[in-house]
């Protein structure tokens, strides 16, 4: 009779042996745009942009994505180029618009999400 490990399901740590090995292959312009990809998406499904979109619209957590979306995009603007920037600002610019035009009470130009962080939006 022959002997032999017993197989062994991967578990969680091997998951994220895993994981960490894929992400440190990633440049991190990829995770930043990513990333941000992800909180346009959210903020406007947010807005009520996607399809069935009144049934999702929760324009405090719009705000919320939008807020983060700018942090991270001014934020990063330096670091990833302005190839990269670009269309970032550009989302996010068309997002604050959209969010000032969802409102019932728009913010004054200025005091909408994330313009504190980017300047005002007209």
């Amino acid at each position: 009779m022959s002997e032999s490990a017993p197989h062994i399901a991967p578990g969680p740590a091997d998951d994220v042996d895993v994981m960490t090995r894929d992400i440190a292959d990633v440049p991190a312009v990829e995770v930043i745009t990513t990333l941000s990809v992800h909180l346009m998406s959210a903020a406007a499904v947010k807005l009520g942009l996607a399809e069935d979109g009144e049934a999702h619209k929760d324009l405090d957590e719009a705000r919320k994505l939008i807020t983060a979306l700018a942090g991270l995009v001014t934020a990063a603007a330096p670091e990833v180029g302005s190839y990269h920037a670009g269309p970032l600002r550009d989302g996010l610019k068309t997002l604050q618009l959209a969010f000032r035009e969802a409102s019932a009470y728009p913010d004054v130009p200025g005091k909408g999400p994330g313009e504190k962080l980017t300047g005002p939006v007209h």
